[in-house]
């Protein structure tokens, strides 16, 4: 990889893309320690590590901190993630709006303006939520009208901010805009847990096992990561001969790859964001003592033994969901059927899109299994221990985010390579 870089950085466009994504992940970073007016960042940071389980600690680690510390982008790339997916549902829902995203760059055009006036939307909503949640918690120096304007709009501004950044990343940078500033809101966590090894390895000779331990753990997962998310099965696929003129066409065999994890970690979000939503209103609309909507509250809790069954059931509910909006096999069965392409043993057709939904199904149930996996023992593992774990609560989903986006990457690296004819990942 570092020899494919290198070589990279030698072809004088794929270095300034490099330049330019870099340039703007620092840009991004020194948005993120810019103060909010009017705000008390020690009262906020102190309420967000106390609230272990709740939406707010997951933002804030999708932030980079920034959430935490009240900063101008401390809505971060959030509320454009949320705009892309819900234009992405009402592209599938919608017979107009599925019409314009198959009319080429004129509808795409209109569906990206559509999701920068949703994302303003949403950051305005959100914005405005936010500051009633640290006004109702005393975090304000200013209760003022004129406070509250400032603050709202910091916050609208960081958001369309960030949005902008993303898409230059996507038109003159290297990658996917959103994924690569969550890869480094992610990454910037990095020198918090460097500094927690310090830490145990000053302790003494068990300290350093316990760092020893941890490492060793960590590269385990991450190559488990990497070998599930790069794993797919792949249906064969015949492509019967046409004869033309003199001329013999199609009778080669290729297959059909279907990734085992073709939801990514879009299931964990979702979930996530439902499951944590009665402690997090909560945080916002206090329980009175022996209510109803404090049993609630408390049968939601994140120490609460439902909670993991809960979010395990949501992860594989929205995986199932995630697939069917994003990968239709009767339109794969009837391409293959229109290009004289057949499944061997499988007639074309229904047959064949019954066949791939099969095949479909059990794929998206074990790439379900897996992000399980990643996203529910953190938590069991934090509740088990008491809470001293509490650092790794959302650490599978991260994980899964940072191996996702440096694959992905490295697949855009590999392609420029490729078409320039350059060694790299493909040895």
């Amino acid at each position: 990889m570092l020899k494919t870089l290198r070589n990279a950085w030698k072809i004088p466009e794929l270095r300034n893309k490099m330049l330019i994504t870099v340039l703007i992940v620092i840009l991004y970073r020194f948005g993120a320690i810019v103060p909010v007016p009017f705000i008390d960042s020690n009262l906020m940071s102190q309420a967000i590590q106390s609230t272990a389980g709740s939406i707010f600690q997951y933002m804030d680690i999708l932030s980079g901190s920034a959430f935490s510390q009240a900063t101008l982008f401390a809505l971060s790339i959030s509320p454009y993630i949320t705009a892309s997916i819900v234009i992405q549902l009402l592209s599938v829902a919608i017979p107009a709006l599925e019409r314009l995203s198959k009319q080429g760059e004129e509808g795409k055009k209109i569906l990206t303006q559509w999701t920068r006036i949703i994302t303003v939307v949403l950051g305005l909503i959100t914005a405005f939520g936010y500051y009633m949640y640290m006004k109702n918690y005393g975090m304000l120096t200013d209760t003022g009208v004129f406070a509250a304007f400032v603050i709202i709009g910091c916050y609208v501004a960081g958001t369309a901010l960030v949005m902008w950044l993303a898409e230059q990343i996507n038109e003159y940078g290297i990658g996917n805009g959103i994924s690569i500033i969550l890869f480094a809101n992610i990454l910037s966590s990095g020198f918090s847990i460097v500094g927690t090894f310090i830490n145990y390895i000053k302790g003494g000779p068990w300290g350093i096992v316990i760092v020893e331990a941890m490492v060793i753990v960590s590269l385990a997962i991450i190559t488990f990561v990497v070998f599930i998310t790069e794993s797919e099965r792949r249906l064969p696929v015949q492509y019967a001969k046409k004869v033309v003129g003199r001329k013999q066409y199609g009778g080669q065999s290729t297959h059909l790859p279907i990734k085992l994890n073709m939801s990514g970690v879009m299931p964990i979000i979702f979930a996530n964001s439902i499951v944590a939503l009665p402690s997090t209103l909560a945080l916002i609309f206090q329980p009175k003592s022996g209510s109803g909507w404090e049993k609630i509250v408390n049968f939601f809790a994140y120490d609460n033994w439902f909670y993991p069954i809960f979010f395990a059931v949501l992860i594989v509910a929205f995986a199932y969901f995630y697939i069917s909006i994003s990968f239709n096999p009767v339109e794969v069965a009837n391409n293959l059927k229109k290009n004289g392409g057949f499944i061997p043993g499988i007639r074309p057709g229904r047959p064949t899109s019954d066949y791939i939904t099969k095949v479909l199904n059990r794929i998206v149930l074990m790439g379900a299994f897996f992000l399980c996996i990643i996203a529910v023992l953190p938590m069991i593992a934090n509740w088990i221990s008491g809470g001293a774990l509490q650092g790794i609560a959302f650490g599978g989903s991260s994980l899964l985010i940072v191996v996702g986006v440096a694959l992905e990457t490295a697949r855009e690296i590999e392609g420029q390579m490729t078409m320039r004819h350059y060694k790299g990942f493909l040895e």
